[in-house]
This record gives structure tokens, C-alpha cells and sequence, in this order.
């Protein structure tokens, strides 16, 4: 029999955890070749969003020595009934952990998890588990945000660059966000205050598609907002609409889930995107060594949950890495805060400072405000339930549409 030895559950185990996940144990349990993961997917590796989890997925079993028979992957899964089916599916195929990716799976994963009450059902970009209270449902996210604002920093310096080399240029992004969701505008917010940090001039649109993935409404709207005057680009979509445009006009762009540079050489700054491989890693040594699964997981900096790629040097501005760095290391000493409320003027409301708000963290049908999330300087994304709920529509963004 094969024996698969789990990593000792430190750092991952507990960098991040917003619940408690059962004692920590030195000796670890033994897996045998009958463990099997199965994961849910809205899209496929067409999707930059879906292929992030797929690669994550692949590096996690390779580090845990899981074989491909052990590894069951369903793509294409809508958010309906179809993902109870497929999870319903993977039970019947012996997966011990089922795990999926889409924010519209969440009420079918926990139909599911009430049915099968010996599978670990886990769940990305979800809101529920903390207020479910299911044993074998769990959701997890990542502070995101943190790495958005990164990614505002390097667009923050183009623009900077941009202007010292033409007088006329006028310090306005654009941003394609598919849904007017508190995670697309926790996403772009933390990405336009990141540029602001080094640009306090700047300014940014946002153009929703009203879909996760489609390349010809993703293009489109980046079109749109060049034709607008945006003369800069980010996204929180999933294809490579916006920066195929980007690429076609030379205006930089700032991408999501992975580096666009082989397609997009001359324009392509840099990416953020969540690295679900310690998640992944943490679920199944969490069910092969019988402890608990956090209900309510947030992956960090630190956790290697929130990565971004290499900085393109032949599109950023000179000296971004280092400015990059520089801001990482004071995002993780805690020096610098993303929704910083105590700079004046950093972040406004009607041109008032936001002292106080009250967000939807006990997420229910009448989405009303539960929890106070301004305190100690800064608005607390994340750290209440995993998944955002930054929500506020703050002063410099502009939205010309919405999309819910």
C-alpha cells in the first residue's frame, strides 16, 4: 500500500484562519491510495479564473503525492442544480473532499453537504459556512485585495511615467468588472487605491459585463473605456478580452489570475491572482489526518495565497519592482492598510471621510448591513468572513453601468 506522509499543518493551518480548525497535531495520519479529491468547476482552462484553480489543484496533488486516478475534476459545471448532481457524482466515486469554485455553486455545495454528511464539501468565494454551521461545509477566500492594491501600485507608477513623458496625459483608468458584487468592487477599489498611493491624481471608470467569462463583452468594454479617455486597463473578468485590446492599441494593462505576457508582450504590466494551492493542500491533509477543516478560511500574503507575477519591465514603469517590494513588505508588517481611513482624503464619500459602516457580513436575502467594519484606522476587509463585502462606492471611481 502506498503511504502518502501529510506535511506537518503548521503554518498553512493556521496563517489566515478566521474560526478555529481543531488542535494542532505533531503526528500526522497516513492516506491510502483510496483518497480522492473532486473538484467543481464553472468553466474550463479557457477560463483564466477556472485554470488558476485547475493548476493550483495539479500542484497540490503533486506535492501530496496524489496520483491522477485521485484527482476527479468536473468543468463546465453551471451554477444550478447541475452542481449538486456532479457532487453528488463525485460521492458516488468515492471522493473524500469535494471542492468548488464558482460563488453561484455555494447553496447546491451545502444541499449537498447536508445529504452526504461524510464528504468535506468546500467552497471558494463563498458566504455561508459561518452562519450554515454544517460540519462538513467550509468556504475559503484569500485577501485578494492586498494583492489588487500591489497591482494598483506598478499602474499607480506607469501613469506617473506616462505623464513625465507627455504633459496631456490625463491620470484616468478604466476597469472591466463582470458583476457589480462586493467582491468585484473590494477588487477594484483596492486596485485603485493602490494606484492612488503613488498617483493621488488619478481617477478610474468602471464598465460591467454582467459575466464571469465572455471575451467579445470583455473586449468591448475595454474598448469603450480607451475610447472614453482611459489610458490604462485592469479587469476583474475572466478571458482574454480586455487584454488583447489593450494590446491592439498599446494602452498598459494590469490583468487577474495569471500573466498575459506571451500574448501580450508590449503591454502586459502584471497580475495579482489568489494561489489556491495551500488551501487545497490544507483540505485534504486536513481529511486524511481526521482535523478539522477551518469553516472560514483566509488565505494571506504570508499563507503564499496571494501572489503576483513577475513585473513585465519592457511595460512598467522603471524602478516598479522595487516599489512593489517595498509596499509588500509594509502590507505584511501591518504599516501599511489597504482601506485606509485615518489618511485624510485617502478615502472619501461624498467628500467625507468614511468613519463608520456597517456591512453585510451574516450575508441574508434583504442584504442588510450586520456588522460595524470601520475601526482602528481601516476598514476590516476580510477578516470577519473570508469572502469580501467591501461594498462602498467611494470618490475617484466612477461606475457607468451596473450589473447585478
Amino acid at each position: 500500500m502506498k503511504k502518502i506522509f501529510a506535511l506537518l499543518m503548521a503554518a498553512v493551518l493556521t496563517a489566515g484562519m478566521l474560526f478555529s480548525c481543531g488542535e494542532k497535531k505533531e503526528e500526522v495520519t497516513v492516506a491510502d491510495d483510496d483518497f480522492k479529491l473532486g473538484v467543481i468547476l464553472l468553466h474550463d482552462e479557457a477560463s483564466t479564473y477556472d485554470l488558476n484553480f485547475i493548476e493550483a489543484v495539479n500542484r497540490a496533488a503533486e506535492a501530496l503525492g496524489l496520483t491522477e486516478a485521485q484527482v476527479i475534476m468536473r468543468k463546465n459545471i453551471p451554477e444550478g442544480n447541475e452542481c449538486y448532481e456532479a457532487a453528488a457524482d463525485l460521492v458516488d466515486l468515492g471522493c473524500d473532499v469535494i471542492f468548488a469554485d464558482s460563488f453561484g455553486h455555494e447553496d447546491y455545495m451545502i444541499k449537498a453537504a447536508k445529504e452526504f454528511k461524510d464528504v468535506e464539501f468546500c467552497h471558494a468565494t463563498g458566504t455561508k459556512a459561518h452562519t450554515e454551521n454544517l460540519p462538513n461545509f467550509h468556504n475559503a477566500f484569500a485577501s485578494i485585495y492586498e494583492g489588487r492594491y500591489l497591482a494598483g501600485v506598478a499602474a499607480g507608477m506607469k501613469l506617473n511615467e506616462m505623464m513625465a513623458a507627455d504633459e496631456t496625459i490625463v491620470p484616468k483608468m478604466g476597469y472591466v468588472g463582470a458583476f457589480t458584487y462586493a467582491e468585484v468592487m473590494s477588487g477594484y477599489t483596492s486596485f485603485y487605491l493602490g494606484a492612488k498611493s503613488v498617483c493621488p491624481a488619478v481617477t478610474m471608470e468602471v464598465q460591467f459585463t454582467g459575466s464571469w467569462y465572455d471575451e467579445n463583452e470583455e473586449k468591448n468594454a475595454a474598448i469603450a473605456l480607451m475610447n472614453n479617455g482611459c489610458v490604462l486597463i485592469s479587469q476583474h473578468a475572466d478571458s482574454m478580452g480586455a487584454p488583447s485590446a489593450c494590446e491592439e492599441r498599446n494602452v498598459p494593462n494590469v490583468s487577474y489570475n495569471g500573466s498575459t505576457v506571451a500574448a501580450c508582450p508590449n503591454t502586459f504590466i502584471v497580475s495579482s491572482k489568489i494561489d489556491w494551492t495551500p488551501y487545497v493542500k490544507l483540505i485534504c491533509e486536513s481529511k486524511m489526518n481526521n482535523v478539522a477543516i477551518p469553516a472560514d478560511w483566509t488565505g494571506t500574503i504570508e499563507t503564499g495565497s496571494v501572489v503576483l507575477t513577475d513585473v513585465n519591465t519592457k511595460a512598467a514603469a522603471a524602478g516598479t519592482v522595487e516599489k512593489v517590494a517595498e509596499v509588500r513588505a509594509k502590507l505584511i508588517s501591518g504599516e501599511t492598510k489597504v482601506y485606509d481611513t485615518a489618511t485624510e482624503g485617502f478615502i472619501t464619500v461624498g467628500g467625507e471621510a468614511l468613519t463608520s459602516y456597517m456591512a453585510d457580513v451574516d450575508t441574508d436575502a434583504e442584504f442588510k448591513g450586520d456588522t460595524e467594519v470601520v475601526k482602528d484606522g481601516y476598514f476590516h476587509e476580510s477578516e470577519y468572513r473570508s469572502a469580501p463585502y467591501f461594498d462602498v462606492q467611494i470618490d475617484g471611481i466612477t461606475l457607468l453601468n451596473a450589473k447585478y
